[in-house]
């Protein structure tokens, strides 16, 4: 049950606007806003120093594996990410524990006393963002590993100056679609580049290069070129890796984690995490990390016979690789099923597609428990435009259930679309 301090606390929160639930997109291009409130706390971000992550896909799953490095190398590790899958404070965590009911309340209580020195509203996610600072100064933390929200630039994450920044890589984001879009998302990425900084990039599309090259980073190091991986094959319960930096290679390194692309994110945040040292970090500290690191809700095994897999992907990349990963990865005997909803301003049809929905048994389409939401029937209408079987359940818990209902032991059953999708499952399925 959660604390009445905190009910009280969350309640103030969500009086402020949401704009991971209402728009989806930039809200003007200015940090002002986050600037005056992150005045008035004092400056925390720059009580220690800062690992930032952006990147389409990979960010969450990059930042677990950066905070699994670091704190196994002895050092207390402040880590922020958004969305949350069921609970706010899961966004903010150390060392990978999630704050306390009571660390949350306390903070946004002192935020709430001090947001009316700032002479402006602050959106819901400024206010989580200057949470996360505040309690990682109170907490003393040796390092900040946080990931951007939206883009980067004018994200409010972005009043912290990286002394790494990461990039995974540039895909189908927050974009008009018009135009050399990829350049733009790639411009906007790049802005969380600062004076001083080691850039961490994770694209190889050499037409972007020259993007992060102007960002002025004091030095970049080049996936495919200064680290990558040797070997990413698969593995009983996850993959196999040699992974390769400036330093040297580290081989047979497992990854309890299932996907290549998980192989990829964990490329980029060994590089990460060296360039933070600015040296080679021990196999063994290596090896331990990576076999303790779990990702909820990117591509997690709930329950088996038949399987149930929980994956975020919410945009035409995302969904490609968690097709892969079933299809290739799994031996599926039966019908895969397919539970899906969809946030706009994503298109459904190009979700679906990269999902394969043409090869599922059957598409259950539902909404995310969003304003954001895109109807159900519009995207059960869109699978079976692709040749898709779909019917329409709406509530998450019911498109579950009777995905479940219809899957017999040797059948797969795969939620994706969202991760308030997911989270949403994973309240109903995981005690």
């Amino acid at each position: 049950m959660t604390a009445p301090q905190l009910a009280e606390a969350l309640a103030w929160l969500d009086r402020h606007v949401n704009l991971e639930a209402t728009a989806g997109r930039i809200e003007g291009l200015s940090l002002e806003r986050m600037h005056r409130l992150i005045d008035v706390l004092g400056e925390p971000q720059r009580a220690y120093p800062v690992i930032h992550l952006t990147g389409t896909n990979g960010k969450g799953s990059t930042a677990r594996l950066i905070t699994a490095l670091l704190a196994e190398s002895g050092l207390s590790v402040g880590t922020y990410t958004s969305p949350h899958l069921e609970r706010v404070n899961e966004r903010l965590s150390r060392s990978g524990e999630p704050i306390s009911d009571d660390e949350l309340a306390e903070v946004l209580r002192d935020l709430e006393r001090l947001e009316p020195l700032t002479g402006v509203v602050n959106s819901y996610f400024e206010l989580l963002t200057a949470a996360a600072f505040r309690w990682f100064a109170d907490v003393a933390v040796d390092v900040a590993v946080v990931e951007v929200g939206l883009l980067g630039r004018y994200d409010a994450t972005n009043v912290a100056d990286g002394l790494v920044a990461v990039v995974t890589n540039v895909g189908h984001d927050h974009s008009d679609f018009e135009g050399d879009w990829r350049a733009k998302v790639a411009d906007e990425k790049a802005g969380i580049v600062k004076p001083g900084s080691t850039l961490v990039l994770g694209e190889t599309d050499a037409e972007l290069l020259p993007i992060f090259e102007r960002a002025g980073a004091d030095s970049t190091w080049y996936r495919d070129f200064d680290f990558g991986l040797e070997r990413n094959d698969l593995a009983v319960g996850g993959r196999l890796l040699d992974l390769r930096t400036p330093t040297g290679v580290y081989e047979e390194v497992f990854l309890p984690l299932h996907g290549a692309h998980q192989g990829d994110n964990a490329a980029v945040a060994l590089a990460a995490a060296e360039a933070f040292f600015g040296e080679r970090i021990a196999d063994e500290v290596v090896a331990e990390a990576f076999a303790r690191t779990k990702v909820p809700g990117r591509f997690e095994v709930v329950r088996r016979d038949p399987l149930v897999v929980l994956d975020g992907a919410h945009n035409s990349e995302g969904a490609a690789a968690a097709a892969q990963t079933l299809f290739d990865d799994f031996s599926v005997s039966g019908d895969v099923l397919i539970v899906v909803g969809v946030m706009s301003p994503r298109d459904p049809s190009s979700v679906l597609a990269a999902l394969e929905v043409e090869r599922s048994g059957l598409v259950v389409a539902c909404e995310p428990p969003s304003p954001r939401a895109v109807p159900a029937r519009e995207v059960a209408a869109a699978a079976e435009a692709l040749g898709a079987n779909a019917v329409v359940e709406p509530d998450v818990a019911q498109a579950v259930d009777r995905a479940l209902a219809m899957a017999g032991p040797d059948d797969a059953v795969l939620v994706t679309g969202s991760l308030y999708v997911v989270g949403a499952a994973r309240a109903h399925l995981v005690a």
